[in-house]
């Protein structure tokens, strides 16, 4: 009897084997809602990795990112520089804010906001320039910064694929005026849903502790600040359960080791397709030199659209599940309707219909990338 082959995922979520265990601990401690033990746990350990002032856990990266729209003090008709090769929540967050939204063209190399762009991009009333860190790759933040700063404009980082990856030393989401990640569970921690806001300046954790609590300073009565709390502002619910942070609890422990794994999946990748990119059947990731990243994609570009399909279509047939990525949102009508892009679209599009992911998850067994290196090969030198 021949044994039918399994499939090899695109992704798997990152399960540890302590996320049940933690998760009961919680339940045992009678706090499963909002700020228990573990988001505590999860939150001071950003704070001491990163170097960051505070990290709010919060439901998703995309509340992350809405939590950072309105703290931008961002109006109606105000404008928002970012890529148009991005998720949908990157722009999200400010449609909601009644902003427009401003499309550059992004790197071929890095995939990520072309920082040579920007400023031509900008006008009277831009406000906010949004990286974003594609693949765990970290944008060109010196040059954005310094755009930023001459311009006065505020700066949020989208690091939702960028959690413990670095640019020149410094952690994603930590140079910006707000760094938004994620831990949805396609990502290298998850908590099923989740995300964090972390801030590296003091002056707007009162306001953001206070949009996540209701609009409520809840957060200083806990603390013993005030001796009770009210409503003092606008805001609404960002707090995740901490059954959920317990689930992450698991993984933040482990977190160089998962690292660990999947950077050798990255590099086992890197080294088995090097052949076919020398001889230009593809293109693989490029890491610029002042960025450290963290393994959380691992994507090749073919020659065009009908090539991939049919590296899609081949690999499926060997049960090899792969992906591409992004429709870029200036071709979206939400993105038609909400926004306009700048300059010429020479890459944004191209490159996108070029690219395609490769399993990438902790646990990856060696066995199965080297199928999946070896399946590969074997459609461009079939």
């Amino acid at each position: 009897m021949v044994q039918e082959e399994k499939m090899i995922n695109f992704n798997i979520p990152p399960f540890t084997g302590k996320e049940i265990e933690y998760m009961k601990q919680a339940v045992d401690a009678g706090k499963i809602s909002g700020d228990g033990m573990f988001t505590k746990k999860c939150a001071g350990w950003m704070k001491e990795r990163f170097g960051v002032k505070q990290a709010l856990l919060t439901t998703s990266c995309t509340h992350a990112l809405e939590m950072a729209a309105r703290l931008t003090g961002i109006q109606p008709g105000d404008e928002v520089i970012l890529p148009s090769y991005t998720f949908c929540s990157t722009a999200d967050a400010f449609v909601q804010m009644g902003a427009k939204l401003v499309f550059v063209d992004i790197r071929p190399d890095t995939m990520n906001l072309d920082e040579c762009l920007i400023e031509d991009a900008i006008t009277e009333k831009t406000k906010v320039i949004v990286p974003v860190h594609y693949a765990g790759v970290a944008c060109a933040m010196d040059e954005i910064m310094d755009i930023a700063a001459r311009h006065h404009l505020q700066v949020v980082e989208d690091a939702a694929q960028g959690v413990d990856a670095y640019y020149k030393g410094r952690a994603l989401g930590t140079i910006g005026d707000y760094g938004c990640y994620s831990f949805h569970e396609t990502k290298n921690f998850s908590m099923g849903e989740g995300g964090a806001i972390v801030f590296n300046k003091q002056d707007k954790i009162e306001a953001a502790e206070i949009l996540r609590e209701k609009g409520t300073n809840r957060s200083k009565f806990f603390r013993g600040q005030i001796d009770k709390y009210t409503w003092v502002d606008y805001g609404s619910s960002y707090l995740a359960s901490d059954l959920n942070a317990a689930y992450l609890w698991a993984q933040l422990e482990m977190a160089d080791e998962i690292t660990k794994d999947r950077m050798e999946t990255f590099d086992f990748y890197q080294e088995s397709l090097k052949e076919l990119a020398e001889e230009g059947y593809l293109e693989q990731p490029y890491i610029p030199d002042y960025a450290k990243h963290n393994a959380h994609m691992y994507y090749i570009k073919v020659k065009d659209e009908p090539t991939r399909a049919a590296l899609i279509d081949y690999l499926k047939e060997r049960e090899i599940r792969t992906v591409f990525h992004y429709v870029p949102l200036h071709s979206a009508p939400a993105g038609q309707k909400f926004g306009r892009f700048h300059g010429e679209d020479r890459y944004t599009t191209k490159e996108s219909e070029r690219l395609l992911r490769l399993p990438m998850y902790y646990g990856l067994k060696q066995q199965d990338r080297e199928k999946v290196a070896e399946a590969v090969r074997g459609f461009f030198k079939a």
